[in-house]
């Protein structure tokens, strides 16, 4: 059947006007010419933007690189980070910073979060792209946590908590206002502050931000200066915090928990259940 009607189309192309009138019962007309003219959209309708050459490098640069093939990748994210190109300079940023592929260098990955910070710290919160920006200011606050020795980046505390705060305050991400908050709890770039440090935490902790929810829920299973102790609900935020520790390195909040469980009394338990509960239904909605 197949082969009958593309045979009936090659011997003898319709126009629509025959196709019509041929299920009408009429005698065929002489058959009738295709448009040939090419067709215009509409005036209103426009047109898609042309690609431009360094979105292009970085296209290709992320192609390769999660192809493996390392060398190619590296050459196109840095021509389009030499044009800057913001998320291209952050892809390179983190490749270097993990040694993801190539060697760790904190210098050159320090060299292109800072470019990032610099270039893009008024882009508009929640787009896509601000994302990255608070996230290389985050990397920036952990680099002045420690220092690079090597690129004379020295340790900054005081520096580190600006960075924090600017990418928890204006872009609202969660990982910096955890941080923020663990610099306030340690007193580390300024005093100390236990209350501000609730603040951060809670903001963070109510955005599924797992650490910002362990030392949240210490915070208030403990209580602390400013902060009046609610074990129930510090035990609530911990039981949550144990659910997103999936990794070695976050055994510390698994203990956390644990040691708060065992010293809870059983109505704390119980009201923490109660408090979970009610959490998780919100979540959602």
């Amino acid at each position: 059947m197949l082969a009958g009607v593309v045979g009936l189309a090659l011997a003898a192309p319709l126009g629509f006007a025959s196709v019509a009138q041929a299920f009408d019962g009429n005698a065929d007309p002489a058959p009738q010419p295709f448009i040939t003219q090419p067709l215009t959209p509409p005036a209103n309708v426009p047109s898609a933007p042309p690609v431009r050459p360094v979105d292009e490098a970085f296209r290709t640069g992320a192609q390769a690189i999660r192809a493996g093939q390392t060398a190619k990748g590296m050459d196109a994210l840095g021509y389009a980070a030499a044009q800057g190109h913001a998320m291209a300079q952050w892809k390179l940023a983190r490749i270097y910073a993990d040694g993801d592929g190539v060697k760790r260098d904190d210098a050159k990955a320090f060299e292109y979060f800072s470019k990032i910070a610099n270039s893009h710290a008024d882009d508009y919160p929640g787009t896509a792209q601000s994302r990255f920006v608070a996230n290389a200011f985050v990397a920036l606050g952990g680099y002045y946590l420690v220092g690079i020795p090597s690129a004379g980046v020295k340790r900054d505390p005081a520096r580190a908590r600006d960075m924090y705060s600017y990418a928890a305050s204006y872009f609202g991400d969660a990982d910096a206002q955890f941080h923020l908050g663990k610099l306030y709890l340690d007193g580390v770039g300024g005093a100390r502050d236990a209350r501000s440090a609730g603040r951060w935490l809670t903001l963070s902790a109510q955005k599924g931000q797992f650490e910002a929810q362990a030392l949240l829920g210490q915070l208030l299973f403990r209580g602390d200066s400013g902060v009046p102790r609610q074990g129930a609900r510090g035990l609530m935020w911990l039981t949550l915090a144990r659910d997103g520790a999936s990794r070695p390195e976050d055994k510390w909040v698994v203990d956390m928990h644990e040691e708060a469980f065992a010293e809870a009394t059983p109505d704390e338990r119980a009201l923490a259940l109660s408090y979970l509960e009610s959490w998780l239904k919100s979540a959602r909605r």
